[in-house]
């Protein structure tokens, strides 16, 4: 395990290696793109500025492991069909529920993982849980996972609030603190939203159900109320507060939409 040493290729290779194999191994409804990974160093200035735009109980790299060096922030697209599927009516599709499900189930799992093996190279790193670290009043995190994927270069926001990566936006983002040094991931300077990028599309706008989505403003006690309307609906499977709508079939479902537009 030695090659792994402050090797971002390795940690790459293993998250990557994990998701394709866990599907088989799991038997899971979902299926999953290839993941795509980011780094930034624990010390980014852009964390600090977290506790500002967020909360000032944002949590630092540093108070989650007090010698961090590195975050470790990934995106892990759903299936083609999964988003596809998720169009019609108010509720979420079954398919994305499960996959909403399944998914925080592979992150920590793949957290878990990451964590022995940093381990076995006498390293150590946070087991984050991917969603419900929150506070549901506020409904402010202690660790947003999409800003930290912000900062460690995997993509930027686009106007439906969620961070669109070169793989697009449909899917779900886990991060790790880690003592680990790797060299951070550059974050482009261009944006990835089409209305940020030339004042077109909207079409996240136009699909937001619950009236959540403006072009200046986003209330995040609507949305959140869209999502509790599908947790009451699919009880069954679990606890599936979800929704997608904003994002599912636009032009950043699947790709940054600036490189192809």
């Amino acid at each position: 395990m030695k090659e792994y040493k402050g090797n971002k290729k390795c940690i790459e290779k293993l998250i990557k290696e994990y998701v394709s194999s866990y599907q088989e191994k799991h038997h899971t409804i979902t299926g999953w793109e290839e993941p795509l990974i980011a780094f930034a160093a624990a010390q980014d200035p852009l964390f600090y500025q977290l506790k500002e735009v967020i909360s000032s109980s944002h949590n630092l790299p540093t108070d989650l492991i007090p010698k961090a060096k590195t975050v470790i922030a990934y995106f892990i697209p759903f299936a083609k069909e999964v988003v596809l599927g998720n169009v019609e009516n108010r509720e979420s599709s079954e398919a994305w529920a499960i996959s909403y499900l399944e998914t925080n189930k592979l992150i920590s799992a793949l957290n878990r993982y990451i964590n022995v093996q940093l381990q076995k190279l006498n390293y150590s790193s946070t087991l984050l849980p991917p969603t419900h670290n929150f506070d549901e009043q506020n409904l402010i995190s202690a660790w947003s996972h999409k800003h930290v994927a912000y900062i460690a270069g995997l993509g930027k926001f686009g106007l439906h609030q969620m961070l669109i990566t070169e793989q697009g936006c449909c899917g779900r983002l886990g991060s790790i603190v880690t003592d680990l040094e790797i060299e951070p991931t550059k974050r482009s300077e261009e944006d990835y939203c089409l209305y940020k990028y030339n004042g077109t599309c909207k079409k996240c706008v136009e699909k937001c159900i619950n009236g959540a989505l403006g072009l200046e403003t986003y209330d995040r006690h609507k949305c959140y109320a869209a999502l509790l309307k599908n947790v009451e609906h699919y009880t069954k499977i679990g606890y599936a507060d979800v929704c997608g709508k904003c994002i599912s079939q636009v032009p950043c479902s699947f790709v940054n939409p600036v490189k192809h537009h």
